[in-house]
């Protein structure tokens, strides 16, 4: 259970790394991950159906993700429709796309494909298997799926944080706080956040290729309320850690996805108790967000931070207090 939440968390970390990039960074509001992120899981299937190998896969499933959010940007920019709405239109339109990508199927099972995942899951079992350690065979061959996604995660945070280090990161969040600036600074802004679009939406679809090898299917609907789920993933994450350091924040996105699936696993798991059925997950997210949503605007994260500060203080000061009593007290005792 354990290593299937970090699995899942790290998975759709990704696709919250990008809903960061859009909602955060570049301050617009994308739902085009709702039709990039099953897009990369059905070029991934129609790649490997035809024979292809996995990583030239996966490179594709993140190129059509950058081709999805250059069509967003397109109509966003030379159309002049508002934000919102050419991420719905290009959400809507994906759909048909990704029926075309699996010819006209709407699902595509891995069960007689051999994936990264099923590769690594088969050498772990068949080492743990046949170890004569107790300890060993007792080990979960899904152990080599999560140390590969945290080598995999740990590399693509480096480039990220690297990133918004760099001039066109730097620019990226300039855009997003005061995008005047940036056009004074004779930077055209349709291009940076343009980019900005494509690279999110690319790491939806890579997301979306790695959860297909996860699941062993890849299904055109698998993609509904993926931005809300990620939302709420970046808002447990910001109530998590409050910092405006970049590393930090795009450590808390990671945090918050794994929080999210624990709590999203634990529903699908110990639901019953309260009468609660997988029907009921959609709901969940939506009184997740809405909390999230309602400590943010009241600051009551600020207030709860501002009282543990002080106990501390309080603390710190009355140990103070009683260390210089007791000196002083020592010292009378000396002279007398």
């Amino acid at each position: 259970m354990i290593s299937s939440i970090i699995i899942e968390g790290l998975i759709y970390g990704m696709m919250v790394l990008g809903t960061f990039i859009t909602f955060r960074v570049l301050n617009f509001c994308d739902m085009t991950v709702d039709g990039s992120f099953p897009m990369g899981a059905c070029v991934l299937a129609a790649c490997l159906t035809h024979g292809m190998p996995v990583f030239p896969a996966l490179l594709i499933a993140f190129g059509a993700g950058l081709i999805a959010g250059l069509v967003t940007t397109l109509i966003y920019t030379k159309l002049k429709i508002p934000d919102l709405l050419a991420g719905i239109l290009t959400m809507t339109m994906l759909y048909s796309v990704n029926l075309r990508i699996m010819s006209n199927k709407a699902n595509t099972s891995f069960l007689k494909i051999d994936t990264l995942f099923s590769k690594l899951d088969n050498f772990f079992y068949d080492t743990f298997s046949s170890s004569s350690s107790s300890f060993i065979s007792s080990l979960d061959s899904q152990i080599g799926i999560v140390l590969f996604m945290i080598v995999f995660i740990i590399i693509l945070k480096l480039i990220l944080d690297v990133l918004f280090h760099t001039d066109l990161g730097l620019t990226m969040g300039a855009l997003g706080s005061n995008p005047q600036l940036i056009v004074s600074q004779g930077v055209n802004p349709d291009i940076i956040r343009g980019i900005g679009i494509c690279f999110s939406n690319g790491l939806a679809a890579l997301a979306g290729a790695f959860a297909a090898m996860y699941n062993g299917f890849a299904d055109v609907g698998m993609g509904t309320g993926v931005v809300v789920s990620g939302l709420a993933s970046l808002m447990l994450g910001e109530f998590i850690i409050h910092s405006n350091k970049i590393r930090l924040q795009t450590l808390r996105v990671l945090i918050g996805s794994i929080i999210y699936r624990a709590l999203m696993m634990l529903a699908r798991s110990y639901g019953y108790k309260i009468h609660m059925t997988p029907n009921d997950l959609k709901l969940i997210t939506g009184v997740l967000i809405i909390i999230c949503l309602i400590i943010t605007r009241t600051n009551l994260g600020d207030k709860i931070r501002e009282k543990r500060v002080l106990k501390r203080g309080m603390v710190v000061s009355t140990g103070s207090t009683t260390g210089e009593s007791g000196s002083t007290t020592n010292k009378s005792k000396e002279e007398e």
